[in-house]
């Protein structure tokens, strides 16, 4: 039998009772904005970029616009790819959780990399403001490449090297909370579910980046 819900349980299901649709197309609009401000106010203002004309200029609008067309495809299929994982793995742990209720742990999850992109953007606007291209693209607050400079790091090691970061492993701990919520059994049980199906394919599929771009 599910366990009750704790008080702290209660009312965080009252702040997350809202339109789950609502909150995805208000993730998408935020992640407009942040790459909007990303395109205009950083990559814009980097000399490389500042006398394209002609061609090269209607390549970077062209590159720039499937980046926004982009954002809710790629959310769409990481909250089901990453949904998925965890309904899998609440199934072979015993843990009767619906598959909805996984896509949803999932986008919920999700806000927790805004910080880094809000970082990068007060970094670049007010730290480092006049970096080239690749320093940009390179950088990742609180990551593995903050221990090397871009130039001598692999280009098949620089998405890896993003990718494990503090915010990545807070990543974790949400989905494991939120398994823990929908699942009301034991937090260990869900720590498990998500240390055994979603953070080894997370390490798989670097290995595998790294393997088929090295």
């Amino acid at each position: 039998m599910p366990r009750e819900f704790s008080s702290l349980e209660l009312r965080v299901r009252e702040w997350i009772s809202f339109d789950k649709k609502l909150f995805f197309v208000a993730l998408c609009i935020i992640s407009f904005l942040l790459l909007y401000v990303q395109q205009s106010f950083i990559i814009g203002e980097i000399a490389a970029f500042q006398f394209l004309e002609g061609p090269e200029a209607l390549v970077f609008k062209i590159i720039s616009g499937f980046k926004y067309l982009a954002i809710p495809i790629v959310y769409g299929i990481k909250f089901t790819v990453v949904g998925f994982i965890l309904w899998v793995g609440c199934f072979l742990w015993g843990y009767r959780v619906e598959y909805n209720k996984c896509w949803q742990i999932a986008m919920i999850a999700e806000v927790i990399f805004f910080v880094p992109v809000l970082l990068k953007i007060f970094w670049f606007m007010f730290v480092s403001t006049d970096p080239n291209y690749f320093e940009y693209q390179a950088f990742y607050p609180f990551s593995l490449m903050n221990f090397y400079h871009y130039a001598d790091v692999a280009d098949s090691k620089i998405y890896p090297n993003q990718a494990l970061n503090l915010f990545e492993i807070g990543y974790w701990i949400v989905l494991a909370y939120g398994v823990d919520f929908a699942a009301r059994k034991k937090k260990s049980i869900a720590n498990s579910i998500v240390a055994t199906s979603y953070i080894p394919l997370f390490l798989f599929w670097l290995w595998f980046y790294i393997s088929v771009y090295g």
